[in-house]
């Protein structure tokens, strides 16, 4: 992923300003119009403005990687365990801030939901390289997840006995079921809108501040941190109504096709 970020960084200097993506090739326009189209614009509020949230919200959930990374660590103590979160999510956001704002000066309002997509240069080794490297890094982290999805899928069906041919046709069931979405759905970006949406704001917003105010029911020494996860808790309850409406009435609209934006 740093690979990733040199690569966007690079070909921001490479690139020339404006580009014009017509039908999977990319030519440089010279007109007068030039100065406006390169010219940044800090905000914009448009159909797609509805993902920005969700998207950012499915970007930090690592929920499933916690455990593995806490019965690692050597020594481990939840001091330990929250430097070591602190430093991912700092070094995460670094990475994704850069990437992302160096990917939108590159192509501006021709920047697609996919940024890699929105480099159409089939020749250029360094693009193909990133994309590769992108791909094993799905690969490597898929059996991670996996382990997650199936226990969490036994312990709801209270199975505690282990059977080989029960965890492989889970296993091939979840695969079936994901390259059919990888198959059939048009751009990440809708699977970013409706899991940040809906289970990464659970996740980040509305089942931890629901957990803390359960168990903290009755305790007045912890009334202003209580006070503090209720807004957690409404500030996801908000997150919820605005962002799923939008996203329903994006793709109801044909959102779901890539147009640049």
């Amino acid at each position: 992923m740093f690979f990733f970020l040199v690569v966007v960084v690079y070909n921001k200097f490479k690139i020339p300003c404006p580009q014009e993506i017509i039908n999977g090739t990319s030519s440089t326009l010279h007109n007068t119009t030039s100065e406006d189209m390169c010219r940044p614009k800090y905000f914009t509020f448009n159909s797609k403005t509805a993902y920005a949230l969700p998207t950012l919200a499915f970007a930090f959930v690592c929920h499933p990687s916690v455990l593995p990374i806490y019965s690692e660590l050597r020594d481990r103590s939840q001091k330990k365990m929250q430097l070591v979160s602190y430093l991912s999510f700092f070094a995460m956001f670094i990475m994704y801030l850069v990437t992302a704002v160096f990917g939108y000066l590159t192509f501006y309002d021709k920047v697609h939901s996919e940024l890699l997509s929105t480099y159409n240069n089939q020749k250029d080794i360094l693009i193909l390289t990133v994309r590769l490297a992108v791909i094993t890094a799905v690969i490597l982290t898929v059996p991670v997840l996996f382990f997650t999805v199936r226990s969490s899928l036994f312990e709801l069906a209270r199975k505690t006995k282990y059977s080989f041919w029960q965890h492989l046709l889970v296993t091939i069931v979840l695969l079936s079921v994901i390259d059919l979405l990888v198959i059939f759905i048009p751009s990440m970006k809708d699977i970013f809108g409706a899991v940040g949406a809906t289970s990464a704001n659970m996740l980040i917003f509305i089942l931890p501040s629901s957990l803390y105010l359960k168990i903290t029911s009755g305790n007045d020494s912890m009334s202003t941190k209580r006070l503090g996860a209720f807004g957690f808790l409404a500030l996801g309850l908000l997150f919820s109504l605005v962002s799923i409406p939008l996203v329903i009435y994006d793709w109801a609209h044909g959102g779901g096709k890539e147009n640049g934006n």
